[in-house]
């Protein structure tokens, strides 16, 4: 019995081409993988520590969680806002506001987020950093919108 095994000539005649195979053949890559996993569920365990410390015992204090951050608008109108809520006497109220809501002890450690209209005059957004640093607050980011680059 007779079969061809390719090559797209008569039957009888000695195949010189063969057609194209566009599959991918996964073994190996299969192969590879088992290999890696059988490494790795292997390596694993000696990477871990198991040598047991007694440790000793800290008389420090855990830090404690971090200041929800104060988000202050100052929009092109003249209204300043803590958070959400208008601040009705403008930039001076925002120092008496935040003078009287804030402990001390907390205004090192607080993050302020400084957010101003692009309309807004440099002068005033100057004052309002002012007014917060007159009342211990440094740590002032200012807040933009991230630029598309084209």
């Amino acid at each position: 019995m007779a079969m061809k095994v390719g090559g797209d000539g008569p039957p009888g005649k000695k195949a010189t081409s063969f057609s194209e195979n566009s599959e991918i053949n996964v073994t190996p890559f299969v192969d590879v993988m088992l290999v890696l996993l059988i490494i790795f569920m292997v390596a694993a365990p000696l990477a871990a520590v198991n040598v047991k410390v007694d440790m000793p015992k800290s008389n420090a204090n855990a830090d404690a969680k971090p200041n929800a951050p104060i988000y202050i608008s100052l929009q092109q109108s003249g209204y300043v806002y803590i958070g959400d809520n208008r601040v009705s006497g403008g930039i001076p109220e925002v120092g008496t506001r935040l003078d009287r809501d804030v402990p001390v002890a907390k205004r090192e450690t607080s993050r302020l987020y400084l957010r101003a209209d692009a309309g807004v005059p440099y002068k005033r957004v100057l004052e309002l950093m002012n007014t917060l640093r007159d009342i211990g607050f440094y740590k002032i980011s200012l807040v933009g919108l991230e630029a598309v680059n084209k």
